[in-house]
């Protein structure tokens, strides 16, 4: 029976594989095209987008194969974080649809297997205070610069230490069942996913630097230092014109018009740094 059961499922992806395969691949140019329109309400230009694109979810499935989990379970949710890239996807940006997309299938599939991970589901107003304890296990790891305790989550939320725990316990899963929950050392990780994490914000990050760049490197070398000692460019810190003169051996003066020709080379690729300007959403 069970032999049966696995080959009507192998079937059963086999079939969809075919059919998926029937869908033509997309060029750069028509992906971008076809984002103008999804951003013009046309819900046939998502369907197109995403038809073309499913083979890649099965591919991306594939990598997160278990036992526990099928891989018709894995590309369902695939395909939701693939519907999802399509409708926020941004030609502006100048990148393939693919790179995009696989961020947030990965992030769908990957938030799939964290759900089925648990062997009791909690309530919702539950599960929603893990994810806040979790997020915030992510920020104070980047501004503390190590792993939090529980008394460190619990002074950032206002709330005890023994609901921080208490929370925690609520949410380990069987893998965590036989270590001490009550460690000042544990680490959330091990109970929720990363929220924190945005597929988006990090490609917008990547292309935001990348356009910035390729704008930069229209200077010459000697511009490009300057600029980047005088705006903090590549982790530079911010100098003064004697400072930036001593460092290049040159007049405080020199520095100032070499800056402001530079400036007025950057200025004729306005349109260009426009696109790449990045604001994160506080």
């Amino acid at each position: 029976m069970q032999k049966k059961e696995t080959g009507s499922y192998n079937s059963l992806l086999e079939t969809y594989i075919k059919q998926i395969k029937t869908f033509p691949l997309l060029s750069f140019e028509d992906e971008l095209e076809l984002s103008k329109q999804i951003q013009e309400g046309n819900s046939e230009a998502v369907d197109r987008m995403v038809n073309s694109n499913l083979r890649l979810v099965v591919k991306i499935a594939g990598l997160f194969t278990s036992p526990n989990v099928p891989i018709l379970d894995l590309i369902q949710e695939g395909n939701i974080g693939l519907i999802h890239a399509a409708k926020k996807f941004d030609y502006r940006k100048n990148v393939r649809f693919c790179t995009y997309a696989s961020l947030w299938i990965r992030q769908f599939i990957s938030r799939y297997i964290s759900s089925k991970k648990r062997m009791v589901r909690l309530p919702q107003r539950k599960e929603e205070t893990v994810k806040k304890i979790q997020k915030t296990y992510h920020v104070l790891c980047q501004t503390l610069m190590h792993q939090p305790g529980s008394s460190d989550i619990a002074k950032e939320l206002g709330i005890s230490v023994q609901e921080v725990n208490s929370y925690i316990n609520m949410a380990v899963d069987s893998l965590f069942l036989d270590q001490n929950i009550n460690d000042e050392n544990i680490s959330t990780m091990d109970i929720h996913e990363d929220y924190t994490y945005s597929p988006e914000r990090n490609l917008l990050k990547q292309a935001s630097r990348d356009g910035t760049l390729r704008v930069l490197n229209k200077l010459k070398d000697r511009e490009k230092r300057i600029l980047s000692y005088r705006y903090q460019l590549d982790g530079c810190e911010r100098h003064t014109l004697r400072e930036i003169g001593e460092k290049m051996n040159i007049s405080p003066e020199t520095v100032r018009q070499i800056e402001r020709r530079a400036l007025r080379k950057i200025r004729r690729h306005v349109d260009e740094l426009r696109e790449c300007i990045y604001v994160e959403a506080i």
